[in-house]
């Protein structure tokens, strides 16, 4: 489990960068006009969906609410079919999907450091 909690910080550090780049209340255009702000919220993606299939079924168990499958499938569309990524779908997710998963992945964390 502690490599878990590892990917899980990863999973937190990736999250709070991409708020960090895209800002409060992303907009697609400016965010996908400026190339290298759209390439780190990408890349951090990435690092998510690499993280996430590194959790053991152990620890993705304690959090169903998690939609694991789906967080890797997201990582294998932006690393597979770069040019095709959706900057409205990308801004979507940051606003409505990035909240919740930044909160269960922090309350997994403390949920192994304590266990």
């Amino acid at each position: 489990m502690s490599k878990d909690l590892g990917n899980l910080k990863s999973i937190k550090d990736a999250i709070d960068k991409i708020f960090r780049i895209a800002g409060a209340a992303p907009l697609p255009l400016p965010l996908f006009e400026d190339e290298i702000r759209f390439d780190a919220v990408l890349m951090n993606f990435i690092v998510i969906g690499e993280m996430a299939a590194r959790i053991s079924e152990d620890t993705r168990n304690l959090a169903p609410k998690i939609r694991w499958s789906e967080i890797k499938g997201f990582r294998n569309i932006i690393a597979h079919n770069y040019f095709g990524v959706d900057p409205e779908e990308v801004c979507d997710i940051i606003s409505n999907h990035l909240p919740g998963l930044f909160s269960e992945i922090c309350r997994l964390i403390e949920i192994l450091k304590v266990g």
